[in-house]
């Protein structure tokens, strides 16, 4: 495993500097690209001070950078999403310590009726993720809004000290026979990886069909089926997770988009006394807002995940809500937050987490920026889980600076 993080570790620090590479001699940076093509890329410089009930306050630097490609081409769409960099303890303990990276890549293949997506997301954090694309806080990447949600959403329980490996590979094969109806089938693989043995490795497969009917402009009804099964190397059990999805999406207006959907769960075990067969409800919804200065989202889910990597299977109650606005041309505020409630499925405790961020950042001139931000964690639990899960509050007050060119007007 140390041979696979140093090869990961390696090979996304290499992509970092090429893309910063291919960059930084065009005299204009992103402004030379093609209007169906967006590169965005920032490097920054933070100091922390976290503050918790128990422990002792602690200080980190970090020194982070991060890149985005998207090409909009009309049959070969392609996403490159990276942040990682590396933190320093200054004082305290060193839970915070080392390198942090997070990577998606997404290649779409269209044509007038089929449409495929093949997908890989793939991150190493010392932390359960909460706020930003790296999911680390204190960073200066920005958090709120619509921005994509932070890595890994099966390692629901909040964590510290705890080096985790994930990978999600996905695909999806959609097909729309007429303008208002859609019939798409996907499915995946995912790997949860704790190198110093400090977790639960788990194993997911997963599976999944929707037929979508649009009724008119406004208004569509979909029906779908997740199929999940969970395993975990070393050990001889397994779970599965069926569920049948009922739900209808209202576009209420060209910015404010609801959608709903919902169903029985159905949960079979290899092994009944460990994870008890089970009929469950498993839902979600989701209501974004956009406008050209600022976006809104809140998002709520409930289903079976593997456990976070501490428990053989859970369900999960998550709640996550983001906004950021723009004040001007030089000034932006963000607010992201959440709520996760994790149940064992042998009816062994539940863990309720909560955190929280805000963060300004200002533009001076057109590429050095200057940010200060907040975030809480807090979790309580009555679940027998190791030291390394958070049961209490913590706090993070960061504040620094960066370079990040900002893109030509029209390009946003």
């Amino acid at each position: 495993m140390k041979t696979t993080l140093k090869f990961l570790a390696g090979f996304l620090v290499t992509l970092c500097i090429a893309g910063h590479a291919q960059v930084v001699p065009e005299a204009t940076g992103p402004g030379t690209l093609k209007a169906s093509e967006k590169l965005q890329y920032a490097v920054r410089y933070a100091e922390t001070g976290e503050f918790s009930t128990s422990f002792p306050d602690w200080q980190t630097s970090t020194v982070s950078g991060s890149i985005g490609y998207e090409s909009s081409n009309e049959h070969l769409p392609f996403t490159l999403d990276y942040a990682g960099g590396y933190t320093w303890t200054l004082t305290g303990p060193d839970y915070q310590s080392g390198q942090f990276h997070r990577l998606f890549l997404a290649q779409g293949i269209a044509s007038r009726q089929w449409k495929l997506l093949l997908s890989d997301d793939v991150s190493y954090l010392p932390q359960s993720p909460t706020t930003g694309f790296s999911g680390i806080p204190g960073t200066g990447e920005p958090i709120g809004g619509t921005s994509p949600a932070p890595p890994s959403s099966s390692e629901s329980i909040l964590t510290l000290n705890t080096h985790a490996l994930s990978n999600i590979t996905a695909g999806e094969l959609s097909y729309a026979p007429s303008a208002a109806t859609t019939l798409s089938f996907g499915g995946g693989f995912g790997l949860l990886r704790f190198p110093n043995n400090d977790g639960l490795n788990t194993n997911s497969l997963s599976a999944n069909a929707l037929f979508m009917r649009q009724l008119n402009g406004r208004n569509a009804l979909s029906g779908s089926y997740l199929f999940s099964q969970f395993s975990y190397p070393g050990y001889s059990d397994t779970f599965e997770m069926n569920a049948a999805l009922f739900g209808a999406e209202r576009k209420w207006t060209r910015n404010l988009t609801t959608t709903v959907a919902g169903g029985p769960q159905w949960i079979t075990s290899s092994t009944t006394t460990v994870v008890p067969s089970s009929t469950n409800v498993a839902a979600n919804a989701a209501v974004s807002y956009r406008l050209r200065f600022a976006s809104a989202s809140v998002g709520y889910s409930r289903g079976a995940n593997g456990g976070a990597g501490y428990l053989i299977g859970g369900q999960v109650d998550s709640l996550t809500g983001g906004l950021s606005r723009d004040f001007g041309m030089n000034f932006t505020l963000g607010l992201s937050g959440g709520f996760r409630r994790t149940a064992g499925l042998n009816n062994n405790g539940t863990t309720n987490g909560t955190f929280g961020g805000a963060e300004t950042t200002w533009h001076l001139g057109r590429s050095i920026i200057v940010f200060a931000n907040y975030t809480g964690e807090n979790q309580t639990t009555t679940s027998p889980l190791p030291s390394s899960a958070l049961n209490q509050l913590l706090q993070v007050i960061g504040f620094g600076v960066g370079y990040s060119p900002r893109e030509p007007r029209g390009k946003q």
